[in-house]
C-alpha cells in the first residue's frame, strides 16, 4: 500500500498543486485548508507523512507541529514558509519538524525531499534487517535500530526520524567527533538540501529532550570548531 501523506495549507492554488503532484507519484493524498480541521483528523489516525504550512487560520503550524508530536515522535513533517526570516524555519525544526522549504519553492524540490524522508525510514529498517544486533547499547542508552526507539536509563525517550539517526550516528562511535558535515551526510543520507543550523537544531531538541528525562545528562558534547560527539560515560 502506498504511503500517505497530509498537505495542510491555506492557499489553495498551492494545495491543490501539491496533491495534484503527489497523487501522480502514485501517494495517497488528503488535504486541510487550515490546522484546526488537520488537528481534529489526525486525533482519529496520523498520516505517514505531514506537509505544513506555518502560516493559516485558526491554527497555524507550528501550534499543530506541537500537537502532533504529542501523538507521534515519528511522523516525518516538513514545514512550508513563505517567511524569509531563520527564526521561523529554526522554530520549526526545534518543535520536531524534520525539513522545511520557503515559498515559492519548486515541485520537483519538494517531491525530492519528500522522497528522501520515506527512503531515510526505508534504509534504517533495511540496515536493522542487515545486521546481527537489532539494539545499540552505549553505557545507559538503548537505540533500538528496528523499531527508531530510544531508551536512557529504561525510560523511553521519543526522537523523530531524523533525531534518531543523528544519535545513531554519533553513539555508535563514542568519543568520536562527528562534523557537521559528516552528521548531514550519515542523518540525511541522500539530501543535499540541509545547512549547518539545521544539524545544530536537531542537537539542542535531542538534547532537550534527554534532559527532561535526566536533568545530568551530557551525553552530547559540542566539540567548537568540529562539530559533536556522544561520551558514553556521560552522568
Amino acid at each position: 500500500m502506498s504511503e500517505r501523506i497530509a498537505i495542510v495549507e491555506d492557499e489553495q492554488n498551492i494545495r491543490e498543486n501539491l496533491a495534484f503532484a503527489l497523487d501522480r507519484e502514485g501517494y495517497r493524498v488528503e488535504t486541510y485548508g487550515d490546522g484546526l480541521d488537520a488537528w481534529q483528523a489526525f486525533q482519529n489516525e496520523l498520516p505517514d507523512l505531514l506537509i505544513l504550512d506555518i502560516i493559516m487560520p485558526r491554527m497555524d503550524g507550528l501550534e499543530l507541529c506541537r500537537k502532533v508530536r504529542t501523538l507521534s515522535e515519528n511522523v516525518p513533517i516538513i514545514f512550508l514558509t513563505s517567511r524569509d526570516e531563520e527564526f521561523d524555519r529554526v522554530l520549526g525544526l526545534e518543535l520536531g519538524a524534520d525539513d522545511y522549504l520557503c515559498k515559492p519553492f519548486s515541485m520537483r524540490e519538494l517531491l525530492a525531499r519528500v522522497k528522501v524522508l520515506f527512503r531515510r525510514i526505508a534504509l534504517g529498517r533495511e540496515a536493522a534487517s542487515a545486521s546481527d544486533e537489532e539494539l545499540l547499547q552505549v553505557g545507559d542508552l538503548e537505540l533500538d535500530l528496528r523499531r527508531y526507539t530510544a531508551r536512557w536509563r529504561e525510560t523511553t525517550v521519543g526522537l523523530t526520524v531524523t533525531e534518531f539517526m543523528i544519535l545513531h550516528a554519533l553513539a555508535r562511535r563514542p568519543g568520536h567527533v562527528k562534523t557537521r558535515e559528516q552528521l548531514m551526510n550519515e542523518g540525511y543520507p541522500h539530501d543535499t538540501f540541509v545547512s549547518d543550523r539545521t544539524i545544530d537544531s536537531h542537537i539542542k531538541r535531542v538534547r532537550k529532550k534527554f534532559l527532561a528525562i535526566d536533568g545530568a545528562f551530557d551525553g552530547v558534547e559540542t566539540v567548537y570548531g568540529l562539530g559533536y560527539r556522544y561520551t558514553e560515560g556521560s552522568s
